[in-house]
């Protein structure tokens, strides 16, 4: 589903991505993670074309995100992006948050769009909510609705960048836990995070970057039991003794 091939990336000078190659296939949960500024985010946003990358290849579905004929638009469309800060609107409803980009990129129906709003605010436990503004809500039901908004396009992808970081601690499981939800249902994800726990519960695999490198691409009990470099090693004994 996610081909990335050989993928590297500068600002200016500094190098951001080196050489990163890795694959993710349909209905594949892939946990991304590693220390701050290593890579991780860059990585995801040169999936969908939010970052531009200067050598490489990126495919999703087949298509090449890195070819100036690529229609980016549209391929965004179909694969969901959830960022650390929600970015809703504040001005609009919670609805019209969903509907918006359903109407202007799909073409859908006003009607048709509201009502996959409403049935995908349902299967995030906030239809009751239906009716008011993002300010309205906390951290964690704004990070739900935002789910529900990429869902809402029909996504063959759904890539998460540090989802639960801006939230307060009790919040966070309400997040993962629709998460977990959409890993079992078979969506193809790749996500940016620090939850260890989340990791085990649902990665098949689990990339470890460093200083803008895949270190590590393993399977998700070969890098808890037993990561192979000592980068990788020292990072997990800091962040499992919490």
């Amino acid at each position: 589903m996610i081909s990335i091939k050989n993928v590297s990336k500068w600002y200016g000078d500094f190098q951001v991505l080196t050489d990163c190659s890795t694959e993710v296939q349909k209905g594949e949960v892939v946990v991304v993670c590693g220390p701050s500024g290593s890579g991780k985010s860059t990585l995801i946003k040169c999936v969908n074309g939010l970052e531009g990358f200067q050598q490489g290849t990126i495919t999703v579905d087949g298509i090449s995100v890195g070819d100036p004929k690529t229609n980016l638009p549209k391929l965004r469309s179909r694969v969901g992006m959830v960022f650390q800060h929600f970015e809703l609107f504040p001005h609009l409803t919670i609805t019209e948050n969903l509907a918006l980009a359903q109407i202007k990129v799909l073409g859908r129906s006003k009607d048709a769009a509201i009502d996959k709003g409403l049935k995908l605010l349902d299967r995030v436990g906030l239809k009751a909510h239906a009716h008011k503004h993002p300010g309205q809500l906390s951290g964690g039901q704004q990070q739900r609705v935002a789910i529900a908004r990429a869902l809402a396009m029909d996504p063959i992808a759904m890539l998460f960048d540090e989802p639960t970081s801006a939230l307060d601690p009790e919040m966070i499981n309400e997040v993962l836990d629709v998460m977990v939800e959409l890993a079992k249902e078979g969506m193809t994800m790749m996500c940016v995070t620090h939850e260890m726990g989340f990791a085990r519960k649902v990665a098949n695999r689990v990339i470890f970057m460093d200083r803008g490198q895949i270190i590590e691409d393993a399977k998700k009990d070969e890098f808890f039991g037993s990561p192979r470099s000592e980068r990788a090693q020292a990072f997990l004994s800091k962040i499992l003794a919490h």
